[in-house]
């Protein structure tokens, strides 16, 4: 089912994934697909659809730092950054502290979250607060920022929220801060520069 990044589809898919079922939606840098991040079963489909290796845990949208705050630690930098970027195409790698995420994620000690800057998506994380909030393609293969490639390409969803073409530049940089220095795991939209003077 295909529906417009309006109040009634987003009203759709906020339900629909607090039945455990799956959506793609827009974000601000490509196409993403989720779901209930504490859904061991809408997890486990995620990981069917992209044909991704259940080693590489997903990462999670939130709505804001704010509420980011109740799952992972943000130290002074991460702080810092979060509150100039977010929303934003930036992904910061957090200490994990929610012991329920720990398990339905099957995570150890970090994860990956980031605000997303796209209305639509942010309206929708206003109604779930979190999504595990990963690109909606195959693994290997490049993301979408159109929807009709990326409705055509991607199967088993329960939902498509429709944002009309996605005109980034690029995929959200990924960084994480080790006993206070920089570390960029992926350059994306922000360069270490931009962020150094941010710092």
């Amino acid at each position: 089912m295909k529906v417009k990044c309006n109040k009634e589809g987003i009203e759709k898919a906020s339900k629909i994934i607090k039945s455990g079922g799956i959506v793609v939606f827009p974000t601000d840098t490509v196409y993403g697909i989720g779901c209930d991040p504490y859904n061991k079963e809408a997890i486990q489909k995620i990981y069917k659809i992209k044909s991704r290796e259940s080693s590489k845990s997903l990462p999670i949208l939130a709505f804001s730092k704010e509420v980011a705050t109740k799952i992972a630690e943000f130290d002074k930098n991460a702080e810092k950054i979060a509150e100039k970027i977010w929303p934003g195409p930036l992904t910061l790698i957090l200490k994990l502290t929610d012991e329920k995420l720990k398990a339905s994620l099957n995570i150890d000690s970090k994860i990956a979250i980031r605000v997303p800057k796209h209305q639509c998506t942010l309206e929708l994380l206003e109604k779930c607060d979190f999504l595990v909030g990963t690109s909606a393609n195959i693994s290997g293969m490049g993301p979408f920022r159109n929807p009709e490639e990326c409705y055509q390409n991607i199967q088993d969803f329960d939902l498509f929220l429709d944002g009309g073409t996605i005109t980034s530049g690029g995929e959200s940089t990924i960084i994480e801060f080790e006993e206070g220095k920089l570390k960029i795991h992926r350059e994306g939209v922000l360069t270490r520069k931009e962020i150094m003077k941010m710092l």
